[in-house]
């Protein structure tokens, strides 16, 4: 429960305005919540709140710690130094990120792993979340194979402090491998790696896909529709289930992602709803009960800090406001009192 503690605790924290930034030479620290809740989402309306309940009631929340940040060198006009001379060993960022709206989301559509492009206001949840992460390193990209996944990273790249160049990366045969190569130094090292890989995949939705999510629950009944969409091991009609799903994706993050940051590589991730779901359920190790009330927004960035061989939640970025700086938990403790409402 610890984990869904902190999904609150950080969200309620930024809508009270106690996320802030501190300065570099702030302590390193650790992070504890308490928290009794049933459930909990990330919120897409409010720049400074990330994550609020999603059922009617209200969870009492006891969060403490001590001041922590994570620095980007580069993006400090006062620092000089190299990556490494200020990053503690085995210590790197993650953020995920879920596509911006996709056209489809637009209309109230089944996707999974139909190939839709970010609508407007999707290219625009993109360009925010690329704001938020602004200042936080990246040295790696992971998407899904599929354009609204791809499109957000690559539009939030373009905010980015560094300035680097995300290049996708063609290894599905020599012949793509060879053609993609670049022969300059200087410009590898002003370039990210982009790979796409079809295991971050939205999970397939099978028959449900295309069709209209409120027409299909006056068709079977809106308890069968959230079965399909919200249990854990019950796939719709020829599809996946988020438990199959999770067995794609945490494989692939296990076995490709962790080890670029156990190297101390700073790895993007932007990929879908249920695929981060399942990531997330590992990273915080979340139940099977747990990990169905988790509901993720648009366009909305998370970060942890992977450190000493484990995940250290830091909730979703806010907008820079000082160079090479993260957020940390001002004060000793608080407490906080928070009633929500419930999203569909």
């Amino acid at each position: 429960m610890a984990a869904i503690a902190f999904h609150q605790a950080i969200g309620t924290l930024h809508s009270h305005g106690y996320l802030n930034y501190c300065s570099f030479n702030q302590e390193h620290g650790h992070v504890s919540v308490r928290l009794i809740p049933r459930s909990f989402k990330i919120d897409n309306g409010l720049s400074r709140r990330s994550y609020c309940p999603t059922e009617r009631g209200f969870g009492l929340i006891q969060a403490s710690a001590a001041h922590t940040s994570v620095f980007d060198p580069v993006a400090s006009p006062t620092n000089k130094g190299t990556d490494d001379s200020h990053k503690k060993a085995n210590e790197a960022a993650l953020i995920l990120i879920r596509h911006g709206e996709s056209l489809w989301n637009e209309k109230n559509l089944f996707t999974g792993c139909v190939d839709v492009p970010l609508s407007k206001k999707g290219v625009e949840e993109a360009i925010e979340a690329g704001k938020r992460i602004s200042n936080i390193p990246v040295d790696m990209i992971y998407t899904s194979a599929l354009i609204r996944a791809q499109m957000t990273a690559m539009l939030a790249m373009t905010q980015h402090r560094r300035r680097k160049v995300p290049i996708i990366m063609h290894n599905e045969n020599e012949r793509a491998n060879a053609w993609s190569q670049i022969y300059s130094k200087d410009t590898k090292k002003q370039s990210i790696p982009v790979i796409a890989a079809w295991q971050l995949n939205e999970r397939m939705y099978g028959e449900l896909q295309g069709l209209n999510k409120q027409e299909t629950a006056e068709r079977y009944g809106k308890e069968q529709v959230h079965e399909w969409r919200r249990s854990y091991d019950i796939p719709p009609p020829n599809g996946e289930s988020l438990e199959m799903c999770a067995q794609r994706a945490v494989a692939y993050f296990k076995d490709h992602i962790v080890p670029q940051l156990l190297s101390g590589k700073n790895v993007m991730i932007a990929a879908h709803g249920n695929s981060l779901r399942s990531i997330i359920m590992y990273l915080d190790k979340l139940t099977s009960q747990e990990v169905i009330s988790l509901e993720l927004s648009t366009g909305i960035p998370m970060l942890y800090i992977f450190k000493e061989g484990k995940f250290i939640r830091r909730g979703s970025p806010v907008g820079p406001t000082e160079a090479g700086v993260y957020a940390y938990t001002r004060g000793p403790s608080v407490h906080l009192l928070q009633s929500s409402t419930l999203f569909v």
